[in-house]
């Protein structure tokens, strides 16, 4: 009788339903449509587009932006495998160090548990500046143009070893930890068999977390690298954008090429570029999403 009743009590009316459910479909085309509208600007031939600006029904459609990134596709796909690898390399460094930087910080017994919390929290609000960074990775650790300065800039992420640490404050309990210390296992054993097993919702969000910092990162290339086939596929999608805002900047060249300017893809090349740069990401996250929601949460809810 009870379960009926709290049955009813959770139970929601039919319009209640109906709009809930219809502003999710809502919010959900909202997050689509701006997507769908870069990839059809993307095959918009720029006449179109200087006429009639972004139209999810163009007039006119073309695929001269991607023919312009196929005829350098080369140097597109080396990008591609330089964002790939700097990824995939960081993503499992960093994940691994903020566990093992998280997981002490959150055992009320570790008896330097607090100031390495402080000195966690400090990094949040103070850094020493661009400067000071440029001169420690270049001239410090002689990083210059090196991919590990692609990858140490974001190895630890503040905001996400606190997000790491609650949830193993609220998730793996002492007694599983003592049980295990009594039976024989020490540390390094608890944290491979034990610990990492459990976390691996909150593992799996860090690890999404991390993968999005790395292949959107295009400001550590500006600062570090200096040969052309090192460059990640963002920061090469900025310097040719840049190329082609300078051609049509320069008066000169196009008094002397009128034909080439008005065909030189802008706008459309630029969601191209989107489109690519965009790729992976859509295709990582499906693997994460299970785990996503329950990362976040799970360290906000007791019992």
């Amino acid at each position: 009788m009870s379960k009926s009743i709290s049955r009813r009590e959770n139970t929601i009316s039919p319009v209640a339903s109906f709009l809930l459910n219809g502003s999710f479909i809502a919010m959900s085309i909202a997050f689509v449509m701006p997507v769908l509208l870069v990839f059809i600007v993307s095959f918009t031939h720029n006449d179109s587009l200087l006429s009639n600006g972004y139209s999810f029904f163009p007039e006119k459609w073309s695929l001269i932006a991607y023919e312009s990134l196929y005829k350098d596709s080369g140097t597109l796909i080396r990008a591609y495998g330089v964002s790939i690898g700097v990824t995939v390399v960081g993503t499992m460094i960093s994940v691994i160090i903020m566990a093992l930087f998280a997981y002490p910080i959150s055992r009320q017994d570790y008896p330097f548990r607090n100031f390495f919390t402080f000195f966690l929290f400090f990094t949040m609000l103070f850094n020493g500046g661009l400067v000071s960074r440029y001169l420690v990775y270049t001239q410090g650790l002689g990083l210059l143009d090196s991919y590990i300065a692609l990858i140490m800039p974001l190895l630890i992420i503040p905001f996400n070893v606190i997000i790491m640490r609650t949830f193993f404050q609220s998730t793996i309990h002492p007694a599983l930890l003592e049980s295990a210390r009594m039976d024989g296992a020490g540390e390094l054993l608890i944290f491979m068999r034990i610990v990492l097993p459990l976390s691996l919702p909150v593992m799996a969000t860090m690890a999404l977390f991390s993968t999005i910092n790395y292949w959107n990162d295009w400001f550590n290339a500006l600062l570090f690298i200096r040969t052309e086939d090192k460059y990640p596929v963002q920061y090469l999608m900025i310097r040719v954008l840049n190329d082609i805002q300078y051609l049509r900047d320069n008066v000169q060249l196009a008094a002397q090429n009128p034909e080439l300017m008005r065909n030189l893809p802008n706008e459309s090349l630029q969601m191209a570029m989107a489109v690519i740069g965009m790729g992976p990401i859509l295709i990582v996250y499906p693997f994460f999403q299970k785990y996503f929601v329950k990362g976040l949460t799970v360290g906000a809810i007791k019992g």
